[in-house]
């Protein structure tokens, strides 16, 4: 990206960059989870959160264009970080047990950074990713605001079951415990054993706060 558009991005990002450190000191990007249906803070601006999935194209680190409708049908697990993000950072070996574990080979795992194409595969080059990396500058931040996300709080990670609705999105850094109860939670859902509004429930009251 050259010119006018990449002097735009920079701003946003550092913008992003701001309003994350902001929401983390006011305890808004707590490790914990967020559905659709959770009361925001009362002096925070609530996200509006689809109930489904959107569709979202990206290209992945060969270039080649992906849409999440690859993995429909699976319930899936969506993780917004970037490079200059060290939550984001932190997270990425927890996620790659995940992404490893025969226990949860039946969940898709996506990340999708939101930053510049060259820092990523920079990145990429020195880190191990053991899941598909979907790479956006304007386009990530157009697929953060389709999930609802408009603030850019990073890392946060979207669950979704196997019909494509948006379970819960947990904000800032995903621990595994926590990952645990959400994906058995989400995988009782599937099953049929619950509904949604008990799964969202459930989550709101049985994850562990960490941190």
């Amino acid at each position: 990206m050259a010119g006018p558009g990449r002097w735009i991005l920079i701003l946003l990002l550092a913008v992003a960059a701001g309003v994350a450190a902001f929401l983390a000191s006011r305890a808004w990007l707590a490790p914990e989870p967020q559905s659709a249906t959770a009361a925001a803070p009362a002096d925070a601006p609530a996200p509006v959160i689809p109930e489904r999935r959107p569709e979202v194209t990206l290209a992945d680190r060969d270039g080649k264009l992906r849409s999440l409708s690859e993995w429909d049908g699976r319930p899936q697990i969506i993780n917004f970080w970037a490079t200059w993000c060290a939550p984001c950072r932190r997270e990425i070996p927890m996620l790659n047990e995940l992404a490893r574990d025969p226990a949860h080979a039946d969940f898709a795992l996506i990340g999708i950074a939101i930053d510049f194409r060259e820092d990523v595969l920079r990145f990429l080059a020195e880190t191990p990713i053991d899941y598909t990396v979907l790479i956006g500058e304007q386009d990530g931040l157009d697929a953060s605001a389709a999930f609802g996300m408009h603030s850019l709080g990073l890392p946060y990670t979207a669950f979704v079951d196997r019909t494509g609705r948006i379970v819960t999105i947990h904000l800032g850094e995903l621990h595994r415990p926590q990952a645990d109860v959400i994906l058995s939670v989400v995988r009782a859902l599937d099953a049929g054993a619950i509904d949604l509004p008990v799964a969202q429930e459930r989550i709101r009251t049985e994850v562990p706060k960490i941190g």
